[in-house]
């Protein structure tokens, strides 16, 4: 897969998992790919200050991702700089 398959890969993925984040309250944003494969997003709304948003990261968001595209490495959330 190329980077740009890949990228609209993430993209489709987490069109599937944004329901059950809008459901709770936040939503996610891609950033980023790296060159060593691993994606960055953005917590937004709840998701954002939520206690269990790393648990979402890893275990929904990631696990997803890995599942669909095998190339990523891992999922790290980005917060804005001021």
């Amino acid at each position: 897969m190329t980077k740009t398959e890949i990228i609209a890969q993430i993209h489709s993925s987490l069109e599937q998992i944004r329901p059950f984040l809008i459901d709770d309250g936040g939503d996610i944003e891609f950033i980023e790919i790296t060159d060593d494969f691993v994606v960055k997003v953005k917590l937004l709304g709840a998701c954002k200050s939520c206690s269990m948003s790393t648990m979402t990261l890893k275990g929904g968001v990631e696990e997803t991702l890995k599942r669909f595209i095998p190339e990523i490495k891992g999922v790290v959330a980005v917060e804005e700089k001021m």
